[in-house]
């Protein structure tokens, strides 16, 4: 079990959202690299990213900053926002992402996802973000008719590393992860889930702990973390002694 910090970049900032809306950014720092060299130093083992602005406009656009983070930390890193092609997965990969999250494309394009995981073992994984329980895609701004495991079951068996799971609605305002929907999800197929989304206290770590949530592969933690509502050595001792971590 691993609690993912994330670095949701916007504009080259370490920024976070409420609900998904680009307009409720708060800027946590200026300087991404930095901020995952500490979380590194915190002792996280994996660091949790994305590009904002990619995700609405669909390509990389903050390149220089994921840079600098991949250069900043030893800790491994994925990736999300606006990767939507097998040059721009490739591209990710040779400089040194231990994997590409691909959320927009696996609803248009959900062959291709396949096919880069047969050409990529082990590094490419599924996000799906969902309203209402209905997969949202182009930086949450357009909704699908798509439910959540009906998306999800279209990847059993074709290599998917992990799914990364956030329900907007929790996202960024500290509500809670849902763990009925995000257990429900893991419940059903046999890919790794990651739950995201509102995570908000250590409550919710302890959470994690818990037998019906062991199957999980993890969580991310975003807002909790910069306004120290979460002690990471804390969250982390809390994984370490129920040896899920």
């Amino acid at each position: 079990m691993i609690l993912f910090p994330a670095i949701d970049l916007k504009d080259g900032k370490c920024v976070r959202l409420k609900l998904g809306d680009m307009a409720t950014a708060t800027v946590y720092s200026e300087d991404p690299a930095a901020q995952a060299k500490a979380f590194e130093d915190q002792g996280f083992s994996w660091l949790h990213v994305v590009d904002l602005n990619g995700a609405f406009q669909g390509k990389s656009v903050n390149s220089a900053a994921v840079g600098a983070i991949l250069k900043a930390t030893r800790n491994p890193v994925q990736l999300g926002g606006g990767i939507r092609t097998p040059a721009q997965i490739e591209d990710w990969l040779g400089r040194g992402l231990a994997r590409v999250i691909l959320g927009t494309v696996a609803v248009r394009e959900p062959e291709l996802v396949k096919e880069a995981c047969q050409k990529f073992p082990g590094k490419v994984a599924v996000g799906i973000d969902a309203r209402g329980g209905k997969v949202a895609v182009e930086g949450w701004a357009e909704a699908s008719s798509l439910g959540v495991i009906e998306l999800a079951k279209k990847f059993e068996g074709a290599g998917v590393a992990a799914i990364i799971y956030t329900d907007i609605d929790r996202d960024g305002v500290l509500a809670g992860i849902n763990w009925e929907a995000t257990i429900a999800l893991a419940d059903a197929v046999s890919i790794p889930v990651i739950a995201s989304g509102g995570l908000a206290s250590l409550d919710d770590v302890r959470r994690m702990t818990r037998p019906d949530a062991s199957k999980l592969a993890g969580a991310i933690s975003g807002r909790a973390l910069y306004d120290g509502r979460i002690d990471p050595a804390e969250a982390l001792a809390i994984l370490r002694e129920a040896k899920v971590s």
